[in-house]
């Protein structure tokens, strides 16, 4: 394939962000600034990818929608420059680019619903995870949008990479930027406006809570709706007493994240989570640790509150981004610290911010035992019973990944996700619509991403192996099979091409950028 002439500007950031360029509140970037941490520098200017072309046709795959449908084909693709053209039989377009995907799979581009770019509090222990790397690994793993619930490096920083991506000038996915609010430092509803205008100002797409007073968090909602700004909110327990899940949807929240204020919400013989009496809700082994015995508090599966919890989501049009993955540790923290694409992909000063340290967020198990692990594999047990039959009432689930923390890796994580969805019940095509066409309405942007229809973005994934019938295929490291003729260990499987706005970028050819990374860090 040959590459249409670009013309990549690099746009001029500073490596270290100083605190006049922070919003009151914005409490990571400020932090990192008042310990000498340094922010990373944007991301260079595009140097992988081809694209996008006049025409492009991928010959003769098997397509899979987004929609639900069942896999279908051999049918081909015509791509004019970012948009589908038709889906059909193969044309015979003179000069158009070709891919032969005879034998392979097209999916819509993934959307995690649920990242972080990074996180300052790394710099405590090393360098914070360069942007590059982080969009390699989901671009290598076929996610073609992320919403950033925090924009932790800063707003500015990152409203800078979403513009930049979207004119096509740096290897990474689409960006929808929520700013998060900075909690209780701002309690009044005058004060809660004032800063959401000011951040829609400045460019947000939306604005993500985590932990807020009461009379904030309605002014938050009434006027994020008024500007047309999407809402996420991880309802922390310092404030869910006041509003939980079910609050929050009934006031118009979009999204909730994770699974923080859903039992609290389904308490019907107590108001407050049974906190043993020497609690320390900042110290995050007792606050995971209690966690994993929340769900047992609630109203149980199939009980009159259970029911009517779930219908009345279901009919508020509520989103619920579960982020399985990230405790996933917690149920074996084992499988997670030794997972095996950590010694290739991971970058150390990633792996030191993963293990045990009372300074740093998710960095918690510091003396966690079989009985903590009993009691998350319990907690996951009810928790994804409740997701699975809010699914099958109707209610929306998107796929996030918040990877970045809790030894879970950028792309890898979120191909776990998936996997974690469909032990939740979800049938593998109900699991691609949660991380397809589910993501792209919670976003408003189903028009343009999320399936695979003509007019829609060129956002694809091609890859050789079949995803309906194992997700294993997907991960970058492949997936083990033995070949019983010659009695030979293989690896199958990976992405092949992910396709984001027309461009084309060989996600084998990524994986290898990353793990180039790694190698010259380890090197240092």
């Amino acid at each position: 394939m040959r590459c249409s002439s670009l013309s990549l500007l690099l746009l001029l950031l500073s490596s270290i962000a100083t605190a006049q360029d922070m919003l009151p509140g914005e409490e990571g970037a400020q932090r990192a600034i008042r310990n000498g941490i340094p922010i990373p520098m944007p991301a260079p200017e595009r140097n992988r990818g081809v694209g996008p072309f006049d025409t492009l046709i991928i010959k003769d795959v098997i397509l899979i929608s987004g929609e639900g449908a069942p896999p279908r084909g051999p049918v081909s693709i015509v791509i004019e420059n970012d948009r589908i053209r038709s889906i059909g039989a193969a044309p015979d377009i003179a000069g158009a680019e070709v891919i032969d995907a005879a034998g392979m799979f097209a999916l819509p581009g993934f959307i995690d619903a649920h990242v972080h770019i990074g996180n300052t509090g790394q710099g405590l222990t090393g360098p914070i995870t360069p942007p590059e790397y982080v969009f390699k690994l989901w671009l290598a793993h076929g996610i073609t949008t992320v919403r950033e619930v925090g924009a932790g490096m800063g707003l500015d920083w990152t409203v800078a990479h979403r513009e930049r991506s979207a004119a096509g000038e740096v290897t990474a996915p689409r960006l929808v930027v929520h700013a998060r609010f900075p909690g209780e430092s701002i309690a009044s509803a005058d004060e809660a406006e004032a800063w959401v205008r000011e951040v829609r100002r400045r460019g947000a797409d939306g604005v993500k809570l985590r932990g807020a007073t009461r009379a904030a968090t309605e002014a938050i909602y009434r006027t994020t709706r008024e500007l047309g700004m999407g809402t996420s909110n991880h309802h922390d327990q310092t404030s869910v007493y006041t509003t939980n899940v079910l609050d929050s949807a009934r006031l118009g929240l979009d999204s909730m994240e994770h699974w923080y204020g859903l039992p609290e919400s389904l308490f019907d013989d107590r108001t407050i989570q049974d906190y043993p009496v020497d609690y320390n809700y900042s110290d995050e082994q007792w606050r995971f640790g209690q966690a994993g015995r929340l769900w047992r508090q609630a109203a149980p599966p199939g009980s009159d509150k259970w029911n009517a919890v779930r219908d009345e989501l279901v009919e508020l049009d509520f989103t619920i981004v579960p982020t399985f993955t990230i405790y996933e540790a917690n149920r074996d923290v084992m499988r997670a610290r030794d997972a095996e694409w950590h010694a290739l992909y991971t970058l150390p000063a990633l792996q030191e911010f993963f293990l045990p340290n009372p300074e740093l967020h998710g960095s918690y198990h510091f003396d966690w035992t079989t009985a903590d692990e009993i009691a998350w594999r319990d907690n996951f047990a009810v928790w994804m019973q409740f997701i699975n039959e809010f699914k099958n009432a109707g209610g929306r689930v998107a796929a996030g990944s918040d990877a970045g923390f809790i030894f879970k890796l950028f792309g890898f994580a979120y191909i776990r996700e998936l996997e974690l969805l469909q032990e939740a019940g979800f049938h593998p095509l109900e699991v691609i619509q949660a991380a397809t066409l589910n993501g792209a309405q919670l976003l408003d942007m189903e028009s343009d991403i999320g399936s695979l229809l003509p007019g829609k973005k060129a956002d694809i994934v091609l890859l050789d192996e079949n995803p309906v019938a194992n997700f294993k295929v997907l991960y970058g490291t492949g997936h083990m099979q033995l070949d019983r003729e010659s009695n030979e260990l293989r690896r199958v499987g990976g992405v092949r091409y992910t396709i984001k706005d027309g461009i084309v970028f060989d996600a084998k050819q990524l994986l290898g950028d990353v793990e180039a990374m790694v190698r010259a860090a380890k090197d240092l």
